[in-house]
């Protein structure tokens, strides 16, 4: 329960709130488990329905619950935060944030470049690229799907390795010597089709992340093109944006 000294002052949506929220993080109301029902919880905090749905609604904000029409409300597995800073691998990514990484291969052929990839990667339409598909997972939980295009020389070398142990960027990096300099970002949210929703696990029209990323090597030379479908309700993106300097 609330010690009224702690919350002295404070919106009561903002006490309901606070507990539920320390509740969550202490596993009081584990992941997957759900919310006592709307009249429940007015009973228990003797508040008006309006001010329970606003407590409810900064959860679902802050990614603690999420709604289920006609099901309830449930608590969700804690979002990851990444820092979109540095050009950086999925597995460094999940390292920094204290996950273990892993990926499981499920594509990797020759494939006719269509305009969008000739175009990534300044190749003529038709050209033969690899395209490799995997799945990255963070201590064991799907987390992205991602799609890669390679020139077919680098390519084939890349696909000559181990892709579920070893990632692309440092086999590009440590074993052929091909530094990554930096890397045009589009991200957009979307929603999964059903190849996408099957891989991660995920039902279809789920809400999801699609980066588009092409990375450079010296004198500007596109080497890596990647489509990333990201579960939209596993991880969350941060960035830190500068003022311009005015004239």
């Amino acid at each position: 329960m609330m010690k009224k000294s702690e919350f002295d002052g404070a919106p009561l949506y903002a006490k309901v709130e606070a507990t539920l929220a320390f509740e969550i993080a202490r596993g009081l109301l584990p992941v997957g488990s759900q919310l006592p029902t709307e009249e429940r919880l007015v009973h228990r905090f003797s508040v008006s329905r309006t001010t329970l749905r606003k407590a409810i609604e900064n959860l679902v904000d802050r990614g603690l619950v999420e709604i289920r029409r006609g099901k309830g409300t449930y608590v969700t597995e804690p979002r990851l935060t990444q820092e979109l800073t540095e050009l950086t691998g999925f597995a460094e990514d999940m390292v920094l944030l204290g996950k273990n990484p892993s990926s499981k291969l499920l594509e990797k052929c020759i494939v006719d470049a269509n305009r969008e990839v000739a175009r990534q990667l300044r190749l003529p339409i038709g050209a033969k690229v690899y395209r490799i598909k995997r799945l990255r997972l963070a201590d064991g939980v799907a987390i992205s799907l991602d799609e890669t295009y390679l020139p077919l020389e680098i390519g084939e070398k890349i696909v000559s390795n181990d892709l579920g142990a070893e990632p692309i960027f440092y086999l590009l990096e440590k074993k052929y010597q091909v530094p990554l300099i930096e890397a045009s970002y589009q991200l957009e949210a979307v929603t999964a089709d059903e190849l996408v929703a099957q891989a991660l696990g995920i039902t279809v029209g789920s809400a999801i992340f699609l980066i588009e990323r092409t990375s450079y090597s010296d004198g500007e030379r596109p080497i890596d093109y990647e489509k990333l479908f990201y579960r939209g309700d596993l991880i969350r993106f941060a960035t830190r944006l500068k003022r311009r300097s005015k004239i």
